[in-house]
């Protein structure tokens, strides 16, 4: 059965632009919280019957052309040795950052089966309930954005901890990086075998870097995860506020590279020479009226100009804010637009 989100991901045309969007299942949405109830955000992650029925609902209440696995970054740093707790208002808290060589040294690599085991059961999950011609994307956090929460412990502005790891101690920055990539290679590789058609490595933190110390600090880590991932499914390389770092990124070959809505989406494309690109609306456009989402999504059809291989996104998560109906609306626009528009 063709699938138009896979059909795009390999630059083949498709009878309308597919879209799914990051973050669709999430607290903007009645249905989450009916899911998620009084469970803590860590219990959610790993329970296989709710986070399938999480990711479900929102493709169903969407009418995406593609569902994501619902999951979270941070729970494959847990069985790593990293104490994860989420702090209600304030968001992921590792209670033992990596700040000394013994930190990453103690450090645990273990296969996906034994460190992980529940995803396997959400993807099941999830394909036992989702329509056919319904692609399912699973996903995994990048080794930069991986390192930069467990140095820095929690969110962060400027990353203080983490740059200097890189820059101070750059052979223990490699060796971080170098079991973040053999973890993170076992935990998708774990996805794929139960049965997801598709991954895209979040990479959101990235943007902090110059592209100097991205190709020195970041590049030959991210591209070993995707030489150890490539020709099973399609990969797709998403990060946010790095325009300035999307041709160093290409380097690594990635299938489908996702762009934020800081970059032009046509001029951009044209220039990496990326056999599908991913993007690019800027989310708070969602927070707007109707009209405006209309305009605004519009823009970026222009910009694709029906070329084969445009996958519609935002340029990062739904933010809990956004009203549903306007996320409805926009995935009916544009596949009614889309499928007007001639080849």
């Amino acid at each position: 059965m063709s699938n138009v989100f896979l059909d795009a991901c390999a630059g083949r045309p498709t009878p309308h632009t597919p879209i799914w969007l990051n973050r669709q299942a999430g607290r903007y949405m009645p249905e989450y919280h009916q899911v998620k109830g009084k469970l803590p955000s860590l219990d959610f992650f790993k329970d296989p019957e709710r986070a399938a029925q999480a990711t479900l609902d929102a493709q169903r209440i969407l009418g995406v052309d593609a569902a994501i696995m619902f999951a979270d970054l941070l729970p494959i740093l847990e069985p790593m040795g990293l104490q994860l707790e989420y702090v209600a208002g304030e968001g992921p808290l590792f209670h033992n950052p990596l700040r000394s060589e013994a930190d990453v040294d103690a450090l645990r690599v273990a296969p996906a089966e034994e460190a992980t085991p529940y995803i396997a059961d959400t993807v099941k999950n999830i394909l036992s309930g989702l329509p056919p011609e319904i692609a399912l994307i699973g996903f995994a956090g990048a080794p930069f954005t991986l390192a930069s929460y467990a140095i820095e412990g929690k969110g962060s502005r400027n990353y203080v901890f983490c740059k200097r790891m890189m820059y101070e101690q750059p052979e223990l920055w490699d060796r971080l990086l170098d079991k973040l990539v053999d973890q993170v290679a076992s935990y998708v590789q774990l996805q794929i075998d139960s049965g997801v058609q598709a991954v895209q490595l979040f990479d959101s933190w990235v943007g902090c870097l110059s592209v100097r110390d991205f190709d020195h600090y970041v590049l030959p880590h991210l591209t070993r995860l995707m030489d150890k991932l490539r020709g099973r499914v399609p990969l797709i390389y998403f990060g946010t506020g790095n325009g300035h770092l999307l041709d160093s990124a290409m380097k690594a070959s990635p299938d489908v590279m996702a762009l934020d809505w800081r970059v032009p989406l046509g001029a951009t494309w044209r220039r990496l020479e990326v056999g599908a690109v991913q993007g690019n609306l800027d989310p708070i456009v969602l927070c707007a009226d109707r009209a405006t989402v209309e305009t605004q999504a519009r823009a970026v059809l222009d910009e694709a100009a029906g070329r084969p291989g445009h996958i519609f996104n935002l340029g990062h998560g739904i933010i809990p804010e956004t009203p549903v109906d306007n996320v409805k609306a926009l995935v009916d626009f544009v596949h009614e637009q889309s499928a007007r528009r001639p080849a």
